[in-house]
């Protein structure tokens, strides 16, 4: 049994589009309504196309840094054992954890700048709304509906992990009219679970791969208390068994393992001390808070600030990733530019929905459709779409 505040399967909301054979109105069901959904996230494409996806660096750098994909599963395990230990629902962690990022573009945010940008004036662009729009409209996988259908809660976490949403884009507005998510309240103790556990993932395993990828060194870490202290500790072991390049590899898994456990163990107690606190009897307690109920204690908040701080000045606006950033930006402008000047020129069937928005509903609707084949495309299908709609050399 999880706790009074977790979502339940007698207080969950359904989905939006009833499945009378799925067999969920029942208690004896194999899975439960979120194993459900995992796994129709695990099975669509815009999961698989996660692989192929920048988390800072791209994907032909390197075939051992961290992509979309990789980031989304360290996220949803380190969430888990959260839940495990906030005694919240696992499987509704787990799938908004893996959910998350799946609106995310081509080359990371430099990518998201880009769409952002092409999309001023025609209802904008985030990789947080595109994720609830890929698992809503943009996924053509069931005879019945669009999207994935999942749950309410699902969506509520996708929606909403970040906090109430103030200021909804239209489309959210749009979507919200058809089918409330609550949008001015928190979300549920599981989807502020998976948020910050995205912090306390790519916290970490940034750290490694900008020490791996020369970006970072040693020395640059001790700039910031909280990774000084753990390097600290990790000198003072007994490396005379060890040659110098094995030893800066386990000396970096051995400082990136104590920072993440470091964050993790102060996420824990700290939540559970402010759930004792508010003493929450239901998930709409929970959503009607005036706080969140999931969250670092001042002092470590700090820290991982200074991390978060570090890490934008020394890696992700480093020359070199800033370098990509500008080449990935130009491309994704250019092909945005080219696509929304002469639909025809997209691939059917994103071609054929492009025209009948348009004649339907107007510009503003065949640039969301452009937007969303763009924000479909892999590292690897942007460079060579962009290749294939520049390069007079290549055969289409």
């Amino acid at each position: 049994m999880t706790a009074p505040y977790s979502v339940q399967f007698h207080n969950a909301r359904g989905r939006l589009y009833a499945e009378e054979k799925t067999g969920e109105s029942s208690p004896f069901c194999i899975r439960s309504p979120w194993q459900r959904d995992r796994d129709r996230v695990l099975h669509s494409t815009g999961f698989r196309t996660l692989q192929y996806k920048t988390q800072v660096f791209l994907n032909h750098e390197g075939d051992f840094f961290r992509t979309r994909l990789t980031h989304s599963l360290e996220v949803a395990q380190i969430a888990c054992s959260v839940a495990r230990n906030l005694n919240v629902n696992e499987d509704l962690t787990e799938v908004i954890a893996l959910a998350h990022d799946l609106g995310h573009t081509p080359f990371g945010h430099a990518g998201e700048d880009a769409l952002a940008e092409a999309m001023h004036g025609w209802g904008g662009f985030s990789h947080n709304v595109q994720s609830l729009r890929l698992v809503t409209e943009v996924e053509s996988r069931y005879h019945g509906f669009d999207g994935l259908n999942l749950t309410w809660e699902t969506l509520e976490g996708l929606a909403k992990h970040n906090g109430p949403v103030k200021k909804p884009c239209p489309w959210l507005v749009e979507f919200d009219e058809k089918y409330p998510l609550d949008l001015e309240g928190y979300a549920s103790v599981e989807a502020q679970i998976a948020a910050i556990c995205d912090d306390i993932a790519y916290h970490g395993h940034d750290l490694d791969d900008g020490l791996r990828a020369g970006l970072l060194t040693f020395d640059d870490l001790e700039k910031v208390p909280l990774l000084k202290t753990y390097l600290d500790e990790v000198r003072a072991l007994d490396w005379s068994g060890h040659a110098p390049l094995e030893r800066d590899q386990r000396l970096r898994h051995e400082l990136v393992r104590r920072v993440i456990n470091a964050l993790i163990g102060d996420l824990t107690e700290n939540s559970l001390r402010l759930l004792q606190e508010l003493a929450p009897q239901s998930v709409d307690d929970v959503r009607n808070a005036d706080r969140p109920v999931v969250g670092f204690t001042a002092e470590m908040a700090q820290k991982n600030k200074e991390i978060r701080k570090f890490l934008y000045a020394h890696m992700y606006r480093h020359w070199r990733v800033m370098r990509m950033a500008r080449k990935a930006r130009l491309a994704l402008t250019e092909i945005f530019s080219i696509l929304s000047e002469d639909l025809r020129l997209l691939p059917s069937p994103w071609r054929e929905k492009a025209l009948a928005k348009r004649d339907e509903e107007g510009e503003a609707a065949s640039r969301r459709v452009i937007a969303d084949y763009i924000a479909s495309m892999s590292d690897r299908n942007a460079m060579e779409e962009h290749r294939r709609l520049t390069d007079l050399s290549v055969i289409v």
